[in-house]
């Protein structure tokens, strides 16, 4: 899911108040935690997680795999918190538009 700047501009301003609801160990993306991220962006669409204690180039290439198998957009990382965004059933947060 492709996100322009002024939408990661308003949904990080929505994420500040936030707190991490998943957490990635070092066994990083399992079925277990693929499983529970689904429900998760299912009941919140915009979620914090936190990342395991790895270098940088291994939590952006996590975030990125993560952001991939689920459908969804990364908004922000921010050390080892990362925000994404996809929208749900119900969809609760309502976007700008891409203009």
């Amino acid at each position: 899911m492709a996100l322009t700047g002024k939408q990661r501009r308003y949904l990080r301003g929505l994420a500040h108040n936030k707190q991490p609801v998943l957490a990635i160990g070092h066994n990083n993306l399992s079925k277990a935690v693929l499983a529970e991220l689904e429900i998760v962006l299912n009941d919140h669409e915009l979620i914090k997680i936190k990342l395991p204690e790895i270098d940088a180039r291994a939590r952006k290439a996590l975030i990125e795999q993560l952001c991939a198998e689920s459908g969804a957009g990364f908004v922000q990382l921010i050390g080892r918190i990362a925000v994404v965004y996809r929208q749900g059933e119900k969809n609760r947060i309502e976007l700008p538009d891409q203009t």
